[in-house]
């Protein structure tokens, strides 16, 4: 028994002082990461950073912060921690080559949170896809399409490619094409088209709508009619103008043509 508890008392004298150590370094270590984790979303939080990345970068810095403070405390114990490190930079590699698309995706992601090319509620256009944002996360942006349909799409790939987002700006231009006939008067037909915009109340004075002669085309003169709207309401000014012309154009014997092919037919005598 006596020769037990020497022993013990020996283990306690040798290893003692390395593990009260080592429990010093967890206890100060984890302290001192949760510190940190606080100090990092705190910042994001300021700096109006998305509250998914706030939440996401202050558990990245606890948990990295808190690999480090359980290798010093090996360290402490006598462990190699040389050895140790090595082998999680290895399976860190291995897992990074093995999640090489979700790590993009991950980064694009960080990237598309910081910089904000869209937000929640904006019409984009982006790899492809058309569609309302509905969410943006670590991985991925949900968009809704205007025929209610849910498209997730990776954030490498918005990214990636070139983003067009309608809702940047207060106002947007309304493109629009009208043909009439070349025996119709091109007087008469741009004060009619103007008259039109003059009276639908959603279309703004200021900057001034451009009606004008587009082209020459095979079977039209067409003209551009491009005014300016809020853009809540592109939509709707776009039908409403195409309405009001064909109703307007038709009372002030104004034509709109269409392509039309002649075809002539050649009869020859009988031999």
């Amino acid at each position: 028994m006596e020769a037990l508890v020497e022993r013990i008392s020996e283990a306690l004298l040798a290893w003692g002082p390395q593990a009260l150590g080592a429990l010093i370094t967890l206890v100060l270590g984890w302290l001192l990461a949760r510190l940190a984790r606080g100090l990092v979303r705190r910042g994001l939080g300021r700096a109006g950073v998305d509250q998914i990345l706030v939440r996401f970068a202050g558990t990245m810095t606890y948990l990295a912060l808190l690999a480090l403070v359980v290798i010093a405390a090996l360290g402490q114990l006598g462990v190699n921690t040389t050895s140790f490190a090595a082998v999680l930079a290895a399976a860190g590699l291995a897992v990074g080559l093995a999640f090489q698309d979700s790590l993009s995706n991950f980064s694009a992601g960080v990237l598309l949170m910081i910089f904000r090319p869209f937000g929640v509620g904006d019409f984009v256009e982006a790899a492809g896809v058309s569609g309302s944002v509905e969410e943006v996360q670590i991985f991925t942006t949900v968009l809704k399409t205007p025929d209610n349909k849910k498209v997730i799409v990776g954030n490498g790939s918005i990214l990636g490619s070139s983003i067009t987002n309608y809702s940047a700006y207060a106002t947007r231009r309304v493109d629009m094409v009208f043909g009439i006939a070349y025996g119709d008067d091109i007087g008469l037909a741009k004060a009619t088209l103007e008259r039109i915009l003059g009276e639908d109340e959603r279309i703004l004075a200021e900057p001034e709508p451009v009606v004008a002669v587009l082209a020459l085309a095979d079977s039209s003169v067409n003209l551009a009619v491009r005014p300016w709207v809020a853009k809540a309401d592109y939509w709707p000014v776009f039908f409403a103008v195409h309405e009001k012309v064909k109703t307007t154009f038709d009372g002030e014997g104004l034509s709109i043509p269409f392509p039309q092919t002649d075809v002539h037919l050649h009869q020859r005598d009988a031999a």
